[in-house]
């Protein structure tokens, strides 16, 4: 790393940054095996930057949806990139019934809004079958802020996912209103 009296500053007085985001999107695609989450740690050690530095290039990338992220431990954390609607189709070992039947479901939309609402529905195929018992309000919690397909509302979001989501392998929904999905496997 140059000394800290070698960096240029801004006109706040506080050191320039000499990193550009992109630099650490690069380093995830360069790497050899492409599904391997990284670490600050391991973007630190590819850019010769502090753990903190790299933090930041990550946690920006994920503000603009390069990235996903996910805590590993009490104070662990790893970052990848997320496979877009194209790789999820052809990704036969990912989930091939699941995401068969996100193109089999009728969703509203057409081009790459169609895509990114199947995008969604599969987000909240995973999460419930990762949380096999969960309720309307969980979906609108944990799944819509990421995945909000464009949809103006999450009640909207939730309007078009829900029905959908009643037709995918393994999902057994509520028979009333508000009350807990279930996943039975598939």
């Amino acid at each position: 790393m140059s000394d800290a009296g070698d960096r240029d500053r801004n006109e706040h007085g506080q050191f320039a940054d000499r990193i550009p985001p992109e630099e650490a999107l690069s380093v995830f695609e360069a790497r050899e095996d492409r599904a391997r989450p990284l670490t600050a740690g391991d973007i630190a050690d590819a850019l010769d930057c502090s753990r903190r530095t790299a933090h930041n290039k990550l946690g920006e990338l994920t503000e603009r949806g390069l990235l996903r992220t996910r805590k590993v431990g009490a104070r662990s954390r790893v970052w990848w990139t997320p496979l877009d609607a194209s790789e999820d189709r052809d990704d036969v070992e990912r989930r091939p019934a699941a995401t068969d039947a996100a193109y089999d479901v009728e969703l509203p939309g057409s081009g790459d809004i169609l895509e990114r609402r199947r995008e969604a529905l599969l987000a909240a195929y995973d999460y419930l079958s990762d949380h096999p018992e969960a309720k309307k309000a969980d979906f609108l919690r944990d799944v819509y802020p990421d995945h909000s397909a464009e949809f103006e509302s999450a009640e909207g979001w939730w309007n078009a996912i829900q029905p959908a989501l009643r037709e995918m392998p393994g999902v057994d929904p509520p028979k009333e209103r508000g009350h807990i999905w279930h996943y039975l496997g598939g």
